[in-house]
């Protein structure tokens, strides 16, 4: 008997990655068979429904990778709301974590830049390898439609983030 309470169908999708569009990828823990090789950016549901996403999404990156952005660390600039959401269908073997009749999540899309070279912890329970991609390949490997799209969309959310340059600022 499951006595975990049912899963919130709200997430956050987090695409890590380096100023070079290196992304993170990570290997789901609880996949067997055809999926074994099922790659993907962090993610996660709310812990309690007025949780904000941006909460939601420091605490599973830490949790899922180690990687440190809670406000006031080195990393918490690096952390960027698309403020975009995705409404998908539950896969039928995760729905037993959701309240009866729930077949729905939505996911909040954000990315967290970081340095090249920097440390993953995995979180065991949830993950069994790590590597970094070019953003393209991320792409490819991605089990999630979803998640191959945000990654597909990095290099313009990227561009529509980064500061000004100095000439541009000089002029």
């Amino acid at each position: 008997m499951n006595t975990k309470p049912p899963k919130i169908p709200e997430s956050v999708l987090v695409v890590i990655h380096t100023p070079a569009l290196e992304v993170l990828m990570i290997r789901r823990a609880d996949v067997a068979g055809d999926a074994a090789e099922h790659w993907q950016s962090v993610t996660g549901s709310k812990d309690f429904i007025h949780e904000p996403f941006a909460e939601t999404a420091v605490r599973e990156v830490f949790e899922e990778t180690g990687i440190d952005c809670r406000p006031g660390s080195a990393l918490a600039a690096g952390l960027c709301d698309w403020d975009i959401e995705n409404i998908y269908e539950i896969y039928p073997q995760w729905r037993h974590r959701y309240a009866p009749g729930v077949v729905h999540n939505t996911e909040h899309l954000f990315s967290l830049q970081v340095p090249a070279g920097t440390r993953v912890t995995l979180s065991p329970r949830e993950h069994t390898a790590y590597r970094w991609l070019p953003y393209r390949d991320a792409a490819e490997a991605c089990f999630s439609p979803s998640n191959a799209e945000a990654i597909l969309m990095l290099p313009r959310f990227i561009e529509d983030i980064s500061p000004a340059s100095e000439s541009e600022a000089a002029a």
